[in-house]
């Protein structure tokens, strides 16, 4: 008897959520194609890159790895390589004349047939936290911004479909899932009915087996009341809430395309802390924006200060070629970025570390994801990051931790009762 040899699969992904969920869906499709996942790249009869290029630094990292991928090539010749993610453009043919070594090119968000029968494809093997998109593309424009271009237009995907998936991971043993978007407060604008995010927390709440849920991300001038108590009111709805600022001076956010003002997001985010006082709130924040002054990053800088985020993942501003803002003088000198990038990120070092402090000493419950270097290690409902001892075959459990100490990035602690 033949034994048929199975071929096998290896996905590289780098960037947002988005990304690493549709990485999840293409190893979905493929396990029910009859591959079986690589552990290497060499080992791959099939290799998919999924790309970002919303930073220069991350489409630096693509053109490096479809570098090592050619050489690889060479060295396995019958081995296929597939590229797709905010890398590939619509102009297929210039990107088949770059690299001619690529066999496949096709969109970010897609399943295309030569993988699975549907584009829907559902996960094999759910972890315990997943993740879910449920609107694809943006209609937002920000002139930093090449997603709108690689991804499209918004598209939200029905209410019923996102349950169903839902319901079916929880099922396979997910206990918390975030719900994904480029901007997830504009979910259902076109769709019969308008249902909204609002309406989907409520629907999926109401699974049984689904301890927590989440989403990302939000646009501060599309986040509303409604949203706003359908978090403060639904038990299973993290309260903690990414909402990016981008920047703290409201001619650069109108240079930015953003859509609202300074005013308007620190109204914001009092409003959340009114109907939630123990809400987390983590932001992100692009210094060195074509023409951002000493003062206007000044503005940013107090900003930040003033409202004491969790988190703050910022980034020097890089030109995209294709955007609006790709059209100005990239006026602001690297040393300068840099200098900018520092003070922020010690700033927020400090903060954070203020704020984590004040937790040591109390419980938190822990979603326990894993063990790494002889800890347990999961995320509190704040999604701050917690290690632990104590206890045995704790992966999708529940527990109590009690922090007995605190850095600016985690928490670490001692194990008590188990809660589910």
């Amino acid at each position: 008897m033949v034994v048929p040899i199975m071929p096998f699969y290896f996905i590289w992904t780098i960037g947002c959520q988005m990304n690493r969920a549709e990485s999840e869906r293409l190893a979905g499709a493929l396990v029910r194609q009859g591959y079986a996942p690589a552990t290497v790249a060499d080992a791959a009869d099939l290799i998919i890159l999924n790309t970002c290029v919303v930073r220069g630094h991350a489409e630096d990292k693509v053109l490096n790895k479809l570098a090592n991928m050619r050489t690889l090539k060479h060295k396995h010749p019958k081995m296929r390589l597939a590229v797709t993610g905010c890398f590939v453009t619509e102009d297929t043919a210039a990107l088949v004349a770059r690299f001619p070594f690529v066999d496949y090119f096709f969109p970010a968000g897609v399943v295309p047939d030569w993988v699975s029968l549907g584009s829907q494809a559902l996960i094999e093997r759910p972890g315990i936290c997943a993740y879910v998109p449920i609107i694809h593309g943006c209609d937002n424009f920000c002139t930093y911004c090449i997603v709108p271009y690689r991804r499209g237009r918004e598209k939200s995907r029905s209410l019923a479909d996102i349950v169903q998936e839902v319901r079916k991971l929880v099922e396979g043993g997910t206990r918390e899932v975030t719900l994904l978007g480029q901007n997830v407060d504009s979910y259902g604008h076109d769709l019969p009915g308008r249902s909204d995010l609002a309406n989907l927390l409520a629907e999926l709440a109401d699974l049984p087996d689904l301890w927590r849920l989440r989403f990302l991300t939000n646009h501060p001038k599309d986040m509303n009341t409604r949203l706003i108590q359908a978090m403060a009111s639904l038990e299973k709805v993290c309260q903690s809430v990414n909402l990016p600022v981008q920047a703290g001076d409201d001619d650069i956010l109108k240079a930015m395309h953003r859509g609202y003002s300074v005013a308007h997001y620190r109204a914001l985010v009092a409003a959340l802390r009114n109907s939630m006082p123990e809400v987390v709130i983590t932001t992100d924040v692009i210094v060195g924006f074509p023409g951002e002054t000493e003062a206007q990053f000044k503005n940013t800088a107090e900003l930040l200060k003033d409202l004491r985020f969790a988190s703050v993942h910022v980034a020097t501003y890089s030109p995209r070629a294709g955007t609006v803002a790709a059209r100005l003088p990239d006026d602001v000198a690297p040393e300068i970025k840099k200098e900018r990038l520092s003070f922020i990120e010690q700033q927020q070092q400090a903060i954070a570390g203020e704020l984590n402090a004040a937790l040591l000493g109390m419980e938190i419950e822990v979603l326990v994801e894993g063990r790494q270097g002889g800890k347990w290690w999961g995320r509190g409902e704040n999604d701050k990051l917690v290690f632990f001892t104590g206890g045995e075959h704790l992966s999708g459990r529940l527990v109590v931790v009690r922090i007995d100490q605190a850095g600016p990035w985690s928490l670490q602690g001692k194990m008590g009762q188990i809660v589910k």
